[in-house]
C-alpha cells in the first residue's frame, strides 16, 4: 500500500465458550467506553480497544462484535433490498441496485463503530487466530468477517462511501483476520463469490485523508486479497 504517514496497515460456540457473560460485558464495556463522539480518532480509539480484547474472554468478544455488526448490518440491507439475497454476496446487490442502496455502517442499532469497535476485533482475531479457532466456531466467525469486507469495498464502489485511512485499515485487517483464521482452521472453506470476483481484479482505490480532501495513498483490495487468501 502506498501512503504517506502511518497506516500500517456465528455465532459464537457456546460448548467452547468459558464465559460467556464476562465476553458480553467486554463487548458492552467497549461499546460504552469508545465511539464516534471522543474527540479521539478512530485510529486511536481502535488501539485502545485491542489491549482490551486479551486472553480467551477477549477473543470471544471480539468474535462477537463481528457477529453483532454483521448480524445488524444484514437487518439494515435486507429492510431496503427489493428481492431476497444471499448475505454471502451483498456485492451482486449492490452493483444491481445501481446507488439505490443506503449504506447502513455507520448508523448500526448495535452502537459498535466499523473504523473502532470492528477494526480492533478484527485486528485481535488475526493475532489471535489459533486461539479464536478454538474459542469459537471459526466457519461463521469466519463467514461474518468476510461479510464485513465485502460490504465495507461495495461502500466505496456503490454507496459514495470516500476510501480513507480508516477504511482502509479496516479491509486491511478483516483481509487479515480471514487470511489468519483460515490458516487455523483444519478444513478451510471456500471462498464466497464476491472474494474470488475482487481477486480477479488489480483496481487501486484513492485513500483519502480522514480529515481532509487530500489523497494520501492507494489501496487494491484484489491484490491484498490475492496475497493473503491464495498463499
Amino acid at each position: 500500500m502506498t501512503k504517506r504517514g502511518d497506516m500500517r496497515w456465528f455465532r459464537l460456540g457456546s460448548g467452547r465458550q468459558k464465559d460467556p457473560a464476562a465476553g458480553q460485558a467486554l463487548v458492552d464495556d467497549v461499546r460504552g467506553r469508545f465511539g464516534p463522539h471522543l474527540p479521539q480518532s478512530f485510529r486511536e480509539q481502535a488501539e485502545a480497544v485491542i489491549p482490551l480484547l486479551s486472553g480467551d474472554e477477549g477473543v470471544v468478544a471480539a468474535a462477537a462484535i463481528l457477529r453483532e455488526f454483521a448480524d445488524d448490518a444484514y437487518a439494515a440491507v435486507r429492510a431496503q433490498a427489493p428481492y431476497a439475497f444471499d448475505r454471502a454476496d451483498y456485492r451482486s446487490l449492490f452493483a444491481a441496485a445501481r446507488g439505490s442502496l443506503r449504506w447502513p455502517l455507520f448508523e448500526l442499532p448495535c452502537r459498535l463503530h466499523p473504523y473502532i469497535q470492528v477494526s480492533a476485533a478484527a485486528a485481535v482475531i488475526s493475532a489471535e487466530a489459533k486461539r479464536a479457532a478454538k474459542q469459537t466456531d471459526p466457519a461463521p466467525l469466519l463467514a461474518h468477517i468476510l461479510e464485513i469486507l465485502d460490504l465495507t469495498i461495495d461502500g466505496w464502489e456503490f454507496a459514495r462511501v470516500r476510501p480513507d485511512t480508516d477504511g482502509a485499515t479496516l479491509a486491511h485487517r478483516l483481509i487479515g483476520a480471514a487470511r489468519d483464521l483460515r490458516g487455523a482452521m483444519s478444513d478451510e472453506p471456500p471462498l464466497p463469490q464476491p472474494v474470488r470476483e475482487l481477486m480477479r481484479r488489480n483496481h487501486t482505490v484513492d485513500v483519502y485523508d480522514p480529515q481532509s480532501p487530500q489523497v494520501v495513498g492507494g489501496f487494491n483490495p484484489g491484490k491484498e486479497m490475492r496475497e493473503a487468501l491464495l498463499a
